[in-house]
């Protein structure tokens, strides 16, 4: 049992990371500039992570972990703003290599009025649940910084494609939640989100992973030499 976190981290990404080398792919030519990208946001979640961690947002049971920690974290959790946004952005790389799936810009426009809209209502309503403010508030703050200010135009395009992994961020964050298991490997406060959940997952996790996603797709971009995930005229 004290394997099982870690063994989810693996198997999130041991099939993307064997298919990088695939050389019809070639997502391997680009490991330095995803780590560069993931360590750089994941320094940002993780300082997050712990605030919460310390604070009783949520907390992990130890029945799933191997008992090392750092900063009050367990390894494996740092793990995972590894390995989720590896598979990820692994899986964005290939469909954008492969299918046309930019959007127009005024579709994307009124996609990024109306989430940021609707993110910072959802902030606003829900204000005294932690949980809920921080995530909904600072997702619509990252549209607003990356569209607005940093002039991205992939918004529309990196949210189509996490909906497409929508079951495999049920299956994983399911799991760590106790969706299979006799109890859940991450608990959370009830009273600091909303309490509506997708199996056992609160709603929060899902807006919380696009945002984790969303920034790795940009430092990766900024850190890929000429061969972009993202062609060089759309930022």
């Amino acid at each position: 049992m004290h394997f099982t976190y870690l063994l989810i981290d693996f198997f999130t990404v041991i099939v993307c990371f064997i298919f990088s080398y695939h050389p019809k792919i070639q997502f391997s030519k680009h490991f330095g500039a995803f780590f560069k990208a993931s360590i750089l946001v994941g320094f940002v979640f993780i300082i997050w992570d712990i605030w919460f961690t310390k604070n009783g947002v949520w907390w992990f049971n130890d029945d799933y972990l191997l008992g090392i920690r750092l900063f009050g974290l367990p390894i494996e959790e740092i793990l995972f703003f590894i390995c989720i946004p590896f598979s990820c952005v692994f899986t964005y790389f290939c469909l954008n290599k492969f299918f046309k799936l930019d959007w127009k810009p005024l579709p994307e426009k009124l996609y990024v009025i109306f989430s940021v809209i609707a993110y910072l209502s959802v902030a606003f309503v829900f204000y005294d649940r932690v949980y809920t403010l921080v995530t909904f508030l600072t997702l619509a703050l990252s549209l607003i910084i990356l569209y607005y200010i940093l002039g991205v135009r992939w918004i529309g395009k990196v949210s189509f494609i996490y909906l497409i992994l929508a079951p495999g961020f049920l299956s994983v964050n399911g799991i760590l939640t106790g969706t299979g298991l006799e109890t859940p490997i991450v608990n959370y406060n009830p009273y600091n989100f909303i309490g509506f959940r997708i199996l056992t997952i609160p709603i929060e996790d899902f807006f919380y992973g696009l945002e984790l996603i969303l920034w790795n797709v940009f430092f990766l971009n900024k850190f890929m030499r000429k061969d972009h995930i993202i062609p060089s005229k759309t930022n």
